[in-house]
C-alpha cells in the first residue's frame, strides 16, 4: 500500500488503520455485541445482483439528482459521525470542503468535534446538521437556532439511539472505563502512534464536542465528555416527540434508524420529509436485518411519498446503484469517508468520492441507463 495510490475505500480502511490509534480505529470500525449485522449489512448488497445490457445509446448519461430539493453530482450524502474531529485534524471541516467541491451534502453530527459555526465558515454551500433528542429540551431549541443560523436547511433526527449499544471493541480499548485503567489501555495504544498525537491531538486540538462546549463539564477530559453525553441519550422519546421537533424546526426534516415499515409509516404521518433506512452500521441492535434486506419492503410502503435514502455496508458506487435500483432515493456514506479522511485528509475524501462516482456512472452506462431516476428494479437480476 505504501507503494500504491489508494483508490477503494478498502484501500482508505487499510491506510487509516495504520494512523490511528486503535481505539479509534475500533470506535469506527466496531459494531454491536457479536457484530452479525455489522457483517450482514456488507454482504447483503452482494445479493443484488445487476443485470447487463448492451447495444443501448448511453452517451449522455448523468449522475446528478436532487436530495430533499438540493442538486447533487451524485445520490451520496455523507452520513453524520461523531469524534470525526479526532479521525484526521478538525476532520469535519477536511469534510465539509470535500463534500461542497464534489457537489454532495455533509451531515454534521451533533457530537462532531468541530461546532457548526467552525463547519459553517469552512463550507461554500449549506450542510445538514444530525441530532440526538438530548434530556435538556432547552439545549435541543438552542442547537436548532444555531444550526438555522449557521445555514443548515435539513436537520438529521437519529432515532435509533434511546441508549449506545453494547460496543465490545470500546470496552477492551478502555473507552468505557474511567480513571487510571482506561487511561493506561489508551496510553500503550498511543505510542505507536506518535504522528497521530502530532497531527490531530495537538495541533487539531481542542478535541472538545464543539457544539455542546458551553453544557459540557468545564475542565474535563473527552472520557468525561463522552460519559456525560452517553447519560443524555433520552430513553423517553417517542413520536409526539418527533411531532415537538417538527413544529421547532422549519427546514426539511429527515429521521435516521428506521428499520421497519410500520415506524416508516409512522413518519411519513409525523410529516418528516425524509427516512434513513438504517440499523446505525450495526452498532446498536445485534443481530437484525441488514440495510439492504430491509429497504424493498419499505420502499414499497412509503416511496413517492417521503424521499427515501438508505446507509449500512455501502462501500462502492456498484452498491449505490444497487440502493437506487431497490427503491432508494440515495445513500449515506458512513464508514468510507472517515477512512478516507483518517488516510489522506480533504485530497483523500475527494479521490474517494470522484472514484465512486465514477463506479456509479459506469454502472449506468454498462446496465443501459442514462438518468438516476430511470435506475429502478428492472436493473437487478434477482
Amino acid at each position: 500500500m505504501a507503494y500504491t495510490l489508494p483508490s477503494s475505500a478498502e484501500d482508505f480502511r487499510a491506510l487509516a488503520r495504520g494512523k490511528l490509534p486503535r481505539f479509534l480505529f475500533d470506535y469506527i470500525e466496531g459494531g454491536a455485541n457479536a457484530e452479525e449485522t455489522l457483517s450482514a449489512n456488507t454482504q447483503a448488497w452482494r445479493t443484488a445482483t445487476l443485470r447487463q445490457r448492451v447495444l443501448i445509446n448511453v452517451d449522455d448519461v448523468s449522475t446528478h439528482t436532487q436530495l430533499l430539493g438540493e442538486p447533487c453530482s451524485l445520490p451520496v450524502a455523507l452520513a453524520p459521525i461523531g469524534l470525526a474531529g479526532m479521525m484526521a485534524r478538525r476532520g469535519e471541516v477536511q469534510a465539509v470542503r470535500a463534500a461542497n467541491q464534489a457537489q454532495i451534502p455533509f451531515t454534521l453530527s451533533t457530537v462532531g468535534i468541530c461546532s457548526l459555526s467552525e463547519v459553517s465558515a469552512a463550507a461554500t454551500a449549506p450542510f445538514w446538521f444530525q441530532l440526538y433528542m438530548i434530556r435538556d429540551r432547552g439545549r435541543v431549541a438552542a442547537l436548532l437556532d444555531e444550526a438555522w443560523a449557521n445555514g443548515c436547511r435539513t436537520l438529521v433526527f437519529t432515532v435509533d439511539l434511546p441508549q449506545p449499544g453494547m460496543r465490545h471493541r470500546d470496552t477492551r480499548n478502555g473507552l468505557n472505563a474511567t480513571g487510571a485503567q482506561g487511561a493506561f489501555v489508551k496510553a500503550l495504544q498511543l505510542l505507536p502512534r506518535l504522528p497521530w498525537v502530532w497531527n490531530v491531538a495537538i495541533k487539531g486540538s481542542p478535541l472538545t464536542f464543539g457544539n455542546l462546549s458551553d453544557t459540557l463539564p468545564h475542565g474535563s477530559d473527552l472520557d468525561a465528555f463522552k460519559a456525560w453525553i452517553d447519560s443524555q441519550f433520552d430513553t423517553t422519546v417517542t413520536w409526539d416527540d418527533i411531532a415537538w421537533l417538527r413544529t421547532k424546526w422549519q427546514g426539511k426534516l429527515l429521521l435516521k434508524g428506521i428499520l421497519d415499515v410500520a415506524d416508516a409509516e409512522q413518519a411519513v404521518a409525523v410529516g418528516a420529509d425524509g427516512i434513513v433506512v438504517s440499523n446505525h452500521g450495526g452498532r446498536q441492535l445485534d443481530g437484525v436485518k441488514a440495510s439492504a434486506h430491509k429497504l424493498p419492503e419499505i420502499a414499497a410502503a412509503v416511496a413517492g411519498r417521503t424521499t427515501l435514502l438508505v446507509d449500512g455496508g455501502i462501500r462502492n458506487g456498484i452498491d449505490v446503484f444497487r440502493a437506487i435500483a431497490l427503491g432508494a432515493d440515495g445513500v449515506m456514506m458512513g464508514r468510507p469517508w472517515i477512512w478516507a479522511i483518517a488516510a489522506q485528509g480533504e485530497a483523500g475524501l475527494a479521490r474517494l468520492l470522484a472514484t465512486w462516482q465514477e463506479e456509479f456512472r459506469l454502472a449506468m452506462v454498462l446496465a443501459g441507463v442514462t438518468k438516476v431516476a430511470d435506475i429502478s428494479a428492472e436493473h437487478l437480476d434477482l
